[in-house]
């Protein structure tokens, strides 16, 4: 293995290439930012990935002149790219974008990795980000990876053999760390009791990222044999691990081991995943596959929104016209959990924005969409309580969302109702 610089590695990158970056905590920084350097050199070359770390490594001035990102989901360092003349959003399911790298619907020219330095039979791993980047390596005409000892080794679908990556640049950076449990308040808190609630003993858990997710786990602590198959989790589960609440014993896909597609959380995370034959981390193709999620009893699918009108229908990606994140997995596991036997899809969201707007709302806002519809809503979760809406028609739909809305919105939604439905 001959390392060269990151410089000399993106210079591969040609006009018109279209270059997969691998995703999240696996975020390859050092290749971007060598490539960005050649913005105003290059032209018309499309970026493609999922959500990304990295402040402002996208920022050149002469960005726009150079690279388009054709975004497969919309992360923070991205969104004012996205929301330009310099990018887009491809709306897609998590588990289909593997298919579109297979079917060269979205053809790859490179793709830029993040892996662990090779064993002594010359493996490489995807690290913390297996995801779709195993189906960009494949489909790639040339492969450039960042090799970095601080990468977790992780068991499952992401060993690449060195023979795989034409060429390889060595660094030493620390992974993106971030805690969302530092983050939980109240409201959330409250979000997470209520959540709880519903969670049987042995059920089988996906959950999304944030400060929600972290406060339902951290309310399972008297919970028993619960498993873990989602697209990702973060450090909400290790203490769940380590008091034996999660063991996943009584699934009946992979029992015994947790099944993810990427993680990120903190430094206590990746030493968790590190060599760990509990935890393997598969391609999302499989992962959120709604015909393997359903084979697991009692899948509990918990996700959130940015506003849910009062018929059902779920906005989760945008604010209006405005592209804020992305469809994900949230309809892989919505689908997937409903249909487990005895599972339960929950949408878990706080009554308000930060501003005190209220996030249940007559009407989505012009332009939004919607990514989980209402037939495919079950529960709806705040911290003023459930609303169960499946089986209910539009009227009592309406009524239950509004019991559970900021007593400050309340009369507002009654009047909203009336008028839909009375006037």
């Amino acid at each position: 293995m001959h390392f060269i610089s990151a410089q000399e590695a993106v210079s591969q990158v040609k006009h018109h290439d279209k270059v997969f970056l691998q995703g999240s905590a696996a975020t390859p920084e050092r290749l971007v930012r060598a490539l960005v350097q050649r913005s105003g050199e290059l032209e018309d070359v499309e970026l493609l990935s999922i959500s990304s770390f990295g402040d402002e490594i996208f920022d050149h001035p002469k960005f726009k002149e150079s690279f388009f990102i054709n975004s497969l989901f919309v992360s923070a360092n991205v969104r004012k790219h996205v929301n330009a003349a310099e990018g887009d959003y491809v709306p897609v399911f998590l588990s289909e974008i593997p298919l579109l790298f297979r079917q060269e619907l979205l053809p790859l020219d490179v793709a830029f990795l993040h892996v662990s330095p090779p064993d002594k039979h010359g493996y490489c791993s995807l690290g913390v980000s297996v995801d779709i980047a195993l189906a960009a390596l494949e489909r790639s005409e040339h492969v450039i990876a960042q090799v970095n000892p601080n990468m977790p080794r992780t068991h499952g679908d992401g060993l690449v053999h060195v023979n795989q990556i034409d060429a390889f640049v060595e660094v030493n950076d620390p992974l993106p760390e971030v805690s969302y449990q530092h983050k939980v308040t109240e409201v959330s808190l409250q979000i997470g009791k209520n959540c709880a609630e519903l969670i049987e003993d042995r059920s089988c858990l996906q959950m999304g990222i944030g400060n929600i997710p972290d406060a339902v786990l951290s309310c399972l602590t008297n919970h028993k044999d619960l498993g873990v198959h989602t697209e990702m989790f973060s450090d909400g589960v290790l203490d769940l691990v380590e008091k034996g609440v999660i063991t996943d014993k009584y699934k009946k896909k992979h029992p015994g081991i947790m099944i993810a597609g990427f993680v990120i959380g903190t430094r206590r995370l990746y030493d968790f995943v590190d060599d760990n034959p509990r935890v393997n981390f598969l391609d999302i193709s499989y992962v959120n596959d709604t015909s393997v999620i359903r084979q697991n009893p009692r899948a509990v699918s918990i996700n959130s929104a940015v506003e849910i009108d009062l018929t059902g229908q779920v906005c989760a990606d945008s604010i209006g016209t405005y592209q804020f994140s992305g469809v994900g997995g949230q309809m892989d596991f919505m689908r997937g959990a409903s249909l487990s036997e005895g599972g339960k899809p929950i949408i878990a969201l706080s009554s308000t924005t930060k501003k005190g707007e209220s996030k249940i709302v007559p009407f989505l806002k012009e332009g939004a969409g919607v990514v989980t519809t209402r037939a495919h809503v079950h529960y709806v979760v705040t911290e003023y309580g459930v609303a169960y809406l499946y089986g209910k028609n539009l009227r009592q739909r309406a009524e239950a969302l509004t019991a559970i809305a900021h007593p400050n919105h309340r009369q507002a939604l009654e009047k909203a109702v009336w008028e839909r439905f009375e006037k």
